[in-house]
């Protein structure tokens, strides 16, 4: 049948002007900061502070703008000092610059993330690009007035987490080396600042340790999935006495993607707030010598891991299926709920928005695969028995598609596309075993729970089984067009900078993931590559595709995007490659995400008609 869209009162503007991402709450003396990134100034990330009485004020002017690039991906950029004073990391040049002040580091190439204040000293994750190529990195103290920084620990490939004992005395941190990644293998360890003494107290090579942050003196709490699953444990400084503190078969992290963020935090009354469960994330509070769980009623379904306390009060980033990402306060005394910031003010009739249902179907081999259906819902038109469906397929791959409101699913499903979000096997949220189904089979079990979710939506009279597509940005990308390439589930395939090939990607993307594809896939082996990357398959593309690209990409370079598009112009499939002067590894620019969106709704239009 062919597709006649449902008018819908969310335009691509709305969208695209929805993408105001808060996130890095701190708090302290009823004072709240926190960053926001607004795509209709260019994706600029500005820093915000309310004040105990309300009053909110944005603390960076254009064209300033607080995102640290270690890793490439970042993750909080700025720190506060007891006193209120900010210390953040400036796009443009990833020196650490006060606020209303000057440069504290030097002007020599250094960028700084997981940024800690202790005393007079700024601690952070210091990175190093080199002439040579080489990438070094290392954690360090920067004084708070200023100078050059102080190297405390240096050897290990990567670091996060720098934390110090309340006496100072022992500097905890976590690491790993190449060919690892921070959810396959990293060490806790320790350094005694008087002598630079270290050593491991938990983790390796098969186990994924996150967070750690002193009790007192001579103990650790850590996130470690050394059960198959990540929960919270406290163990000495030594390695001694290791006790579960809620041993369940939910997850207490999400991967370490991005630095700087906190899952969990110890409260003054000793007990944690903490964030658990399989999928998103609950807000909990665990009592570590009782053992008891209680989770709080709030009406968010899940939350950011980067959690703030302020005495009684707790501050986070939580959201749900109606709810837009909020800024939140939550009075642990009376239960209060207060909503402090939303990162859509304006929503539309909640009538039109897509309701979340968790679902789980079988894919190949009797794999169960979890996934979020989002049937279409319109108060104007009655629903189809059998309407057009995209599978949507995240990125990572080791992530997670969760629950939040997200007006881009709303965009097709108030206009009568419905959407089905896939996490696949490998993706977070369900345990080490189910993120490690994708370890050597990146390409296969990926694209294999991706058709069968097409499939599971046509037995299931769903989904018109020939008005099915599939979309996906990075290495969803990849997922997308090696699921074009081995199947006719899909009447079209939508790629955003996606992945085509994988000895380019070895040798060009960033420090940070340069070994992943060893993991997902294999050692560098034309052969195996050929069996996988879709540009070694591309004769199996019969269905047309949209692809689309920012030209200053560091992650995925343009050409794995452009290469796609003239192998199948070279074999007449039907492809539309759009490329986006400015934008990087996912689009920032409000004109960007409008032409994007504008341009993926009327590929649709095509295809199911």
């Amino acid at each position: 049948m062919p597709l006649t869209p449902w008018a819908s009162p969310i335009s691509t503007t709305d969208v695209a002007r929805s993408g105001l991402h808060l996130g890095w709450p701190t708090a302290h003396d009823g004072q709240v900061w926190w960053t926001e990134d607004r795509p209709d100034e260019g994706g600029r990330s500005t820093i915000m502070h309310r004040a105990a009485d309300g009053t909110r004020t944005e603390l960076l002017a254009a064209p300033w703008s607080a995102r640290t690039r270690v890793h490439e991906y970042g993750g909080r950029p700025y720190a506060v000092t007891p006193s209120g004073q900010v210390i953040f990391s400036n796009a443009a040049d990833q020196r650490l610059h006060l606020v209303g002040g000057g440069a504290l580091t030097p002007d020599d190439g250094a960028r700084y993330a997981d940024l800690l204040v202790h005393g007079d000293d700024i601690w952070a994750v210091q990175e190093r690009h080199h002439d040579d190529g080489k990438v070094t990195r290392s954690i360090v103290s920067i004084p708070l007035a200023g100078g050059d920084p102080v190297q405390h620990v240096t050897g290990s490939d990567f670091y996060a987490y720098p934390t110090l004992s309340p006496d100072g005395e022992h500097l905890a941190y976590i690491c790993w080396n190449h060919p690892r990644m921070p959810w396959t293998g990293t060490e806790l360890r320790l350094t005694r600042l008087s002598d630079g003494n270290s050593w491991t107290v938990k983790g390796g090579i098969t186990e994924s340790v996150l967070a750690p942050q002193f009790r007192d003196n001579s103990h650790l709490y850590v996130i470690s999935d050394w059960s198959g699953w990540w929960n919270l444990y406290q163990i000495s400084i030594y390695g001694t006495s290791s006790q579960a503190l809620f041993p369940a078969e939910e997850e207490f992290a999400w991967p370490l993607w991005n630095l700087g963020g906190l899952p969990y935090l110890i409260l003054d009354d000793g007990r944690l707030a903490v964030l658990h469960g399989q999928g998103d994330l609950r807000l909990g509070l665990l009592d570590p010598e009782s053992g008891s769980l209680t989770d709080l009623d709030v009406p968010y379904s899940g939350w950011l891991p980067a959690l703030a306390a302020d005495g009684g009060s707790l501050i986070g980033v939580g959201y749900g299926p109606a709810i837009p990402t909020t800024l939140a306060r939550v009075d642990l005394a009376t239960g209060r709920v207060e909503g402090l910031r939303r990162g859509i003010e304006e929503l539309p009739d909640i009538a039109y928005l897509p309701t979340a249902k968790a679902v789980e179907f079988t894919g190949r081999f009797g794999r169960r695969v979890h996934a979020y259906l989002y049937p279409p819902a319109s108060p104007d038109f009655p629903s189809e028995d059998a309407p057009p469906y995209v599978v949507f397929v995240h990125g990572g791959p080791t992530a997670h598609a969760g629950t939040a409101l997200d007006l881009e699913k709303a965009f097709f499903t108030s206009r009568g596309i419905g959407v089905i979000d896939v996490n696949f096997g490998g993706s977070t949220g369900y345990g080490r075993a189910y993120r490690e189904r994708l370890r050597g089979q990146w390409g296969v079990v990926d694209v294999e729970d991706t058709i069968a979710a097409a499939e599971w939506l046509a037995s299931e009279g769903l989904a018109d089984p020939k008005r099915i597509a599939v979309r996906g940005g990075s290495s969803g990308g990849w997922t997308v067009m090696a699921a074009c390439c081995r199947s006719r589930a899909f009447a079209g395939g939508v790629s955003y900078y996606g992945i085509s090939a994988l000895a380019p990607l070895n040798a060009h993307t960033h420090d940070f993931e340069s070994r992943y594809v060893e993991w997902l896939v294999g050692p560098d082996d034309p052969g195996l590559y050929a069996t996988r990357e879709p540009l070694a398959l591309v004769d199996g593309v019969v269905c047309p595709m949209l692809l689309l690209q920012g030209l200053d990409d560091p992650v995925v370079p343009p050409e794995q995007s452009s290469g796609f598009a003239e192998a199948l112009a070279e074999r007449g499939v039907p492809c539309t490659y759009l490329a986006f002067e400015g934008e990087s590894h996912g689009f920032r620019r409000t004109e960007t995400r409008v032409a994007s969106l504008a341009a993926e709704l009327a590929f649709y239009q095509q295809i199911f008609d």
